[in-house]
């Protein structure tokens, strides 16, 4: 069985706490914030130069907020920790990781093999996403 968070970066994992949305918004030397089911990540995006992690809660793995929240900021640039916590489960991944999660926190450790699984399950991508994969028909199209 794996730790309880996965990350898939080469920096050094952020161990600050994360402050929730509204003590972040209030205070001025948080790098690490947690949005909760239903917060706008909108709100995080004129303060992407200065976070370093930003948690995603998923209280249940059919709650799909998180996964818009990714792609908002990831589209909006933030190059920073994008971590999924909560009720993650291992099929999720990598639908996740397409969205811009690099790090994953679940609330019941997954399995090295069944991680591994996942994230080869699928060889080929149509459409672009926040991860580096060519979608196919641009490959074949250029």
């Amino acid at each position: 069985m794996t730790e309880a968070m996965l990350r898939f970066r080469d920096d050094e994992a952020q161990d600050e706490p994360a402050v929730t949305l509204d003590a972040f918004l209030g205070q001025s030397n948080a790098t690490a914030v947690r949005l909760e089911a239903g917060e706008d990540a909108r709100a995080l995006v004129p303060h992407l130069d200065r976070l370093r992690l930003v948690e995603v809660s998923f209280p249940t793995f059919r709650d799909g907020r998180g996964y818009s929240s990714a792609r908002i900021l990831r589209e909006a640039g933030y190059t920073g920790e994008l971590r999924a916590a909560g009720d993650v489960l291992v099929d999720q991944l990598p639908l996740m990781r397409r969205c811009g999660f690099d790090g994953f926190a679940p609330q019941v450790p997954l399995d090295d093999a069944a991680v591994a699984r996942a994230l080869d399950r699928y060889a080929y991508r149509y459409q672009a996403a926040a991860d580096d994969s060519v979608p196919v028909w641009k490959r074949r199209h250029g």
